[in-house]
Parts: C-alpha cells; sequence; structure tokens
C-alpha cells in the first residue's frame, strides 16, 4: 500500500523489519499508556505513520514513534504505514529527539542524557541544540547541569517524583554525601520545592560555618609552630652561652612576642677563648 502525505511518500511496512532507534532518548515506557494508545490505534487506526530510514540486510530503522511502534505490537499488528526518510545516523538521532521532546512527556533525565549524546556523540553544539530544540542555550546548560547527579541520585529522584526544580536545588550541594542525606530528608519529609530550597540554604550556611571554624583551628595550630620555633631558638641560645628571652602577650587581637637578646652576647662567648 502507497499513499502521499504532502511531498512524502507513505508505505507498509512489516514491523518485524523495523529495528528500534540506538539514539532513542526515552527509557521508561508507562505500561498504562502503551495500553491506552493500543486501544486509541485499535478503534481509530494508526492516525500518525511512523518515521523509517532504510536499514541493512532489507530492513529499517525506526526514527520517530517507539511508542506507537510499541504499541501496534502490543495488538499483534503485522504491518504498520511508515514515512521512509533519507538521512544519516546524526539526523536520525536529532529527528527521535525531536520528535520525544515536541511530546513534552519525556523523565527530566531522559531528556538532559538525550541532550548530552547529541551533543558528544554528533558533534552537536550547546548552540545547535538550543536553536533545533526550540529552547535557550542557558536552559540547555541547566539541562545538562542535572547530570552532574549520581545515577543512584537521578534513580531516586525519578522514583520519588521530585521535579527538576527539586534537582536543580541539590546540584548546589557539592559533597556526595552531604547531599544525599538531603535527598533522603527531602523524600521523607515530602518536601515541596520552596522548602527543599530552604534545607539546601540551611546545609550551606551549616557547611560554610563548619569550614569556618576548621580553617580558624588551623591557623591557630600554625601560630602555635611558630611560637614553638620561636621557644627553640631561645633555648638554643641559651645553650650557647647567651642570656636570651622572650616575652609574650595575648590580645584580642594580636599575639605579641618579644625576644631580647643582650648586645654584648656574642663578645661574652668569645672572651674566654685563647689568643
Amino acid at each position: 500500500m502507497r499513499m502521499m502525505q504532502g511531498r512524502k511518500k507513505i508505505q507498509e511496512i512489516p514491523l518485524d523489519r523495523i529495528q528500534p532507534n540506538p539514539s532513542q532518548p526515552r527509557r521508561i515506557f508507562s505500561s498504562e499508556d502503551l495500553e491506552g494508545l493500543a486501544a486509541s490505534i485499535h478503534t481509530n487506526g494508526l492516525l500518525q505513520p511512523l518515521t523509517v530510514r532504510r536499514g541493512m540486510s532489507g530492513n529499517y530503522e525506526l526514527i520517530a514513534g517507539e511508542r506507537r511502534l510499541r504499541a501496534c505490537r502490543m495488538l499483534g499488528m503485522k504491518t504498520a504505514p511508515c514515512i521512509v526518510s533519507d538521512c544519516d545516523d546524526r539526523q536520525s538521532a536529532i529527528f527521535a529527539m525531536l520528535e520525544n521532546l515536541q511530546r513534552q512527556d519525556l523523565q527530566l533525565f531522559e531528556e538532559a542524557e538525550g541532550i548530552q549524546r547529541l551533543i558528544a556523540e554528533w558533534g552537536v553544539t550547546q548552540e545547535e541544540a538550543a536553536m533545533r530544540l526550540g529552547k535557550s542555550q542557558s536552559a540547555i546548560a541547566n539541562k545538562l547541569r542535572l547530570l552532574k547527579l549520581t545515577p543512584e541520585e537521578r534513580r531516586r529522584i525519578t522514583e520519588a517524583g521530585l521535579t527538576e526544580r527539586h534537582a536543580r536545588a541539590l546540584i548546589r550541594l557539592s559533597d556526595e554525601k552531604v547531599r544525599g542525606r538531603a535527598l533522603t530528608e527531602i523524600i521523607e519529609r515530602g518536601l515541596n520545592v520552596q522548602q527543599t530550597d530552604e534545607l539546601i540554604d540551611k546545609i550551606l550556611i551549616t557547611v560554610k560555618k563548619e569550614k569556618s571554624s576548621c580553617k580558624r583551628t588551623f591557623v591557630v595550630k600554625d601560630v602555635r609552630i611558630f611560637i614553638n620555633t620561636i621557644n627553640h631558638a631561645i633555648d638554643a641560645m641559651r645553650q650557647a652561652g647567651i642570656n636570651a628571652r622572650t616575652e609574650k602577650r595575648e590580645t584580642e587581637e594580636y599575639i605579641e612576642c618579644i625576644v631580647k637578646i643582650p648586645k654584648n652576647a656574642g663578645r661574652r662567648s668569645t672572651a674566654g677563648k685563647p689568643a
């Protein structure tokens, strides 16, 4: 069966000859959604053809329409109407990403991972990705920042049904252990975005205070080392016969250390030597 949709030919292609798109950004397919789509296709037919390209050995590779393809297979259909497109690997990956993003139902990390693959595998710049996907470059950058979260953190966020704004708040915590504890609290307490931001603010303040306290401790230790060095020098001079002494005084701002060495200490130390 051959029809025309605009200027594109539509062909009935056996489903067993259609291979999935390796660049498909979607990883999670809801069984409930697929069953609903299958019911719609059963009642109304496949209103939007699949988009494929020719592959090896007479087979085809899916470009767009993964959900529709799965629903058709659920119904036991043998063939489906397809638009055969002449495109390369790079174009196929971009088309698959575009098709899913335009549906607005990609899971947030699937979207970020898909954009990253476009950039890493197909040499698409952030600027080009933004232009093709109809987003600003800052929006693309924010999506990619989500990937700073570990795979385990992404899994927990997804399973808990948290939003992108929850994830972006967590990224503010650079320490993975601190971030993990914060994520646990967010999930267990069911915090909304505003409450999550407030929690992260409190954690950052606490971390800053701890670092400041730790820094002051190191400074005090360093000062003690310097003072001990002075004391050792005084002891060494006394052992050499020089009556040196030190006076210490501590104020709120300073530790004052005065070293007194007799001016004639050197002459006395050599007075008893033979000529």
